[in-house]
């Protein structure tokens, strides 16, 4: 498995698509992803040059970065991918001054608490959900 950082090897439509038919992505449109890829930082996980799954940080890349869309092709899942799309982005060179990384996840604690993400119950952390016109 290879985990590139080159947009150029992003299978758009696939994973654009598969993360449209998530939980957390089912209110996006092909845009609003286009738009988010091209402002973060990606991650491409490749098998054989085929893609098997994606991860994005975006942020200001100095001192804050939010992880987003970790995500596995169905038939790839089990097998490490999701860490080491995370890892990458964790111990990308544009990022390491970041001193504050951040996730939203309902269902993937496991796979983020060995790099020691843990919930964020300071009191500190605030945040505005707000419905947005495509």
């Amino acid at each position: 498995m290879e985990i590139s950082h080159d947009l150029a090897r992003l299978d758009f439509r696939a994973t654009s698509d598969l993360l449209i038919a998530t939980y957390w992505g089912g209110q996006r449109t092909e845009e609003i992803n286009r738009r988010a890829f091209a402002n973060s930082l990606c991650a491409i996980a490749l098998i054989d040059n085929r893609q098997v799954g994606f991860a994005r940080a975006s942020g200001d890349r100095a001192v804050f970065a939010r992880i987003s869309d970790v995500i596995v092709w169905p038939e790839h899942r089990g097998k490490g991918i999701a860490r080491a799309l995370v890892e990458s982005l964790l111990e990308h060179p544009a990022l390491r001054t970041v001193s504050t990384f951040t996730l939203n996840t309902s269902d993937a604690h496991g796979l983020y608490t060995p790099f020691g993400f843990r919930p964020a119950t300071d009191g500190n952390e605030m945040r505005l959900d707000r419905p947005v016109s495509p």
